[in-house]
This record gives C-alpha cells, structure tokens and sequence, in this order.
C-alpha cells in the first residue's frame, strides 16, 4: 500500500540507526502509523528534519510494508505553533496520549480533526487545562471511550450544584461522601461535566477537579504504564494541564 501526499501530523521523531529518524504520525486515512526516515542527517536535509519535528503539520508519500512505512518523501505545509514553558508541556502531553491511545493503522478521522483542533487552540488565548481538557473528551469520544457528559451512568441528569468521579466502565458517578468515595476535592463538579458537555469553559476553580475526573478513565484505558508527561505537568502552577 502507497500513501500519496497524505497529510500528517507528526507526534514524535527519535533516531534511528546511524542516519534515519523513527517517526510516528497521525493520520486521518490509515490513523497513526510509524515511518522510517532513512538518511536524514545529512547537512543538505536539514529541511526534511524540520518537517519531522513533533507538532508539524506534513503532506508525505509512503510505501507501507508490514507495522512501519518507507517515507519516500515529505514537506511540512504550514508552521507549527511556536510554543513555550507550559504550553510545550501541554504539547508533549498531547503528543504522547495520542501516540498511546491511538490505534496504529486503523483510520479514526475524528481523533486526526480533533488532534488539529486542538493543535490550533494551543496558540491561542484560550486556558491549556481547558484546551487539553477539552482533546481528552474528544479522544475519548472519537475510541469509543466516552460518555453522555449530561447524565451520569444510570441516565439520571446530571446536578451542577453535585460532585462526580467518572468510573470508565460506568461513567460519572455521583459522591455522596468521602466514605468509599475518596476526595471529593478530587472529583469534577456536575457544573464542570455540564460545561465539558456544552464545550463552555468552565469555572477557573472546576478545573483542577475536571482534570482528576477525567484522568482516571484515561488511566484505565492506558493500562499500568502511565504518561511521562503527567510527571511534567504536575510541577506546573494549576489550572496549567
């Protein structure tokens, strides 16, 4: 199978061999896939090294054969977002959740115009814990991990003035009380789910709890091994990711 002037978001880059590069991109035909870049450290291709940065938007041609692809060629067709501090790290953070959730070779359009979406919004003025709040429920939603965010898992409305864990087999439970429960400090208010469901930025203070709420259904589906980029984003001041 050929990939012709396919475009592509690159989500990660890694030597590979003494002169190529390992690349992993996303997709909206064949999803993600993983690309061999032979010869690319050359001093006269330092033009294609720059189109296989993280974050950068590519139009590539690859001869795909077994689990990784041949580029034979590729250009970048625009200028990633130049990012800084926590911005970089909400970037990393979203590089790698895609790149572990994301099925290789098997094509979800949705995450590839999700992915872009929020690609575009890391630029922006808009707050990144709610840029990234807002790409886990989209990711979620596009695998077939979601939920109704308006009601919770027996189908009851969901109660803003209420707070709720989100179990992943079951979806957002209410807490009656620390008892069993946890924290409640570490559940999503119902006023956070509803505005996760409106896609509304929510309360500055709903934030923190939203993020919490929503990383135990993406811990659960990315199994034990959790994200380097969770490690990062903790030392971040808060309401940063």
């Amino acid at each position: 199978m050929q990939l012709m002037a396919e475009p592509a978001f690159v989500l990660h880059a890694r030597p590979w061999r003494e002169t190529s590069l390992l690349v992993e991109v996303l997709t909206a035909s064949c999803g993600r896939v993983g690309v061999v870049a032979r010869g690319v450290q050359g001093p006269k291709r330092h033009v294609l090294r720059a189109a296989l940065q993280p974050l950068q938007l590519i139009r590539l041609d690859a001869l795909l054969r077994g689990e990784l692809a041949r580029l034979t060629a590729a250009e970048a067709i625009d200028v990633a977002p130049r990012l800084g501090g926590a911005a970089m790290m909400g970037a990393f953070y979203l590089n790698e959740l895609t790149l572990r959730l994301a099925p290789r070779m098997d094509p979800v359009p949705e995450v590839f115009v999700a992915y872009a979406a929020a690609r575009q919004r890391m630029a922006s003025d808009e707050p990144l814990a709610w840029t990234l709040r807002r790409y886990e429920r989209d990711l979620l939603d596009a695998l077939g991990y979601g939920f109704d965010w308006q009601c919770d898992g027996e189908g009851v409305p969901i109660d803003p003035a209420a707070r709720y864990r989100i179990e992943p087999e079951h979806g957002p439970r209410r807490v009656l009380s620390d008892r069993g429960h946890g924290d409640r400090a570490t559940a999503a208010t119902g006023r956070a789910l509803l505005a996760l469901a409106d896609d509304t930025l929510p309360e500055r203070e709903d934030l923190a709890g939203l993020r919490h709420a929503l990383r135990a259904v993406l811990a659960h589906h990315l199994g034990p091994r959790g994200l380097k980029s969770w490690d990062m984003l903790a030392g971040l001041p808060r309401p940063g990711g």
